[in-house]
């Protein structure tokens, strides 16, 4: 297996044997459905595309809700079949593994809020309370640089972390991993192995 799809249930913590809470993201990951095995003979490049929560109703062309493309070496081609179900077996508490989500949105900000930027003095006829300050240069280059950190869209973004699952209950489709999370509650989590 080399990635399986689940969906964030919330945070939580697990004590420990030793008395230590760890703070931990819920996440349950129904069985996944191989909808297709691509090979390099026919799609130029060796992957498996994943299906997760069925559509009520289907379409032609889209039976699932989310579908995702993970490569596998070719050699692990032949034990991927067409309609088999992945499931949480080939994952072990204690693995670190890649974890892929879309962060929260928080929509158009300025750069106290994105950048961490100081204020300007609240008194005496300051007219800079919270602006970015002079950002021009001079006559060379006359213009402002690439990756200036200026007012803009905030979140909204696909996040990579490494994670530590802490616990795998196979009955219940549910894996904890160590730490919080990216996304909403009810957001889709890409689960990778290393």
């Amino acid at each position: 297996m080399s990635g399986i799809l689940g969906k964030k249930v919330g945070m939580t913590r697990l004590i420990q044997d030793d008395g230590m809470a760890v703070p931990v993201t819920v996440v349950l990951c129904e069985p996944n459905e191989i909808t297709q095995v691509k090979n390099s003979e026919k799609d130029g490049y060796c992957a498996v595309v994943l299906g997760l929560k069925e559509l009520k109703k289907q379409k032609k062309t889209q039976k699932f809700q989310y579908i995702k493309e993970f490569k596998v070496a070719e050699e692990e081609l032949e034990s991927y079949k067409k309609g088999e179900k992945v499931t949480l077996d080939a994952l072990e508490e204690n693995e670190k593994v890649k974890i892929s989500a879309t962060s929260k949105g928080k929509g158009f900000q300025g750069v106290i809020k994105k950048y961490n930027f100081s204020r300007g003095p609240e008194s005496h006829g300051s007219h800079h309370h919270r602006e970015p300050g002079a950002i021009g240069a001079c006559t060379k280059p006359g213009r402002i640089h690439k990756g200036k950190k200026l007012p803009g869209r905030m979140g909204n973004a696909t996040v990579t972390l490494n994670k530590q699952v802490i616990l795998i209950d196979k009955k219940k489709n549910i894996i904890c991993l160590k730490g919080p999370v990216p996304g909403p509650n009810g957001g889709l989590i890409t689960i990778r192995k290393y």
